[in-house]
């Protein structure tokens, strides 16, 4: 039998095996590796600086966002201190307002003290004031009732006004020198802050 190799290469010798692939013949017909490594090279170069002059614009514009921050940190400054200052002037007048409200709540002069203790005697049946001392937070009542129970009710009344607090009888005694039995009394009250 004869055998004819059609592929061209030689025939293995018998007894040996043969290589299962073959490697590739490298051949220096294209470009040089050095060449080839100075082009990337440069071009990698490139793309650096490229980034750079990036960059560069980028801090720029951060440079310049800061400066814009500073300027505006600086106007707000200024006004902050003029709101702090006008907050300053509005709450001492706010305080000074405070203070003249509280005067007022406060004050107790002759005219509501009348008219307060007038109501609540004419309310009371059988009693007549014949003198009245007020010593500021205290007033002193004096006068005449035509029994007991009056200048009890009268009490109650001056209590219940919501004007006078702690209203205590200091003194109570009968008159007899009068045609009609009547009983002197004294009364101590305070004064409500109301």
């Amino acid at each position: 039998m004869i055998r004819i190799n059609l592929l061209g290469t030689a025939a293995p010798k018998k007894g040996k095996r043969g290589r299962l692939f073959k490697m590739p013949k490298v051949t220096m017909d294209g470009p040089s590796p050095l060449i080839t490594g100075l082009a990337l090279l440069v071009l990698a170069g490139a793309g650096l600086y490229l980034y750079y002059i990036q960059l560069q614009g980028t801090h720029q514009k951060l440079q310049t966002s800061i400066a814009e921050a500073n300027r505006s940190i600086t106007e707000m400054s200024k006004v902050k201190q003029v709101y702090l200052e006008r907050q300053k002037n509005y709450d001492a007048v706010k305080r000074r307002f405070d203070i003249i409200d509280q005067l007022r709540a406060s004050q107790v002069g002759p005219a509501p003290l009348m008219t307060n203790l007038s109501d609540t005697v004419n309310n009371t049946d059988g009693v007549w004031l014949l003198h009245l001392k007020d010593e500021g937070a205290k007033v002193t009542l004096d006068g005449v009732a035509l029994t007991p129970n009056a200048v009890a009710n009268l009490m109650t009344n001056l209590r219940r006004s919501g004007y006078y607090k702690n209203v205590e009888l200091s003194e109570t005694f009968q008159q007899d020198n009068l045609k009609i039995q009547t009983f002197s009394f004294s009364l101590v009250c305070e004064k409500t802050k109301a």
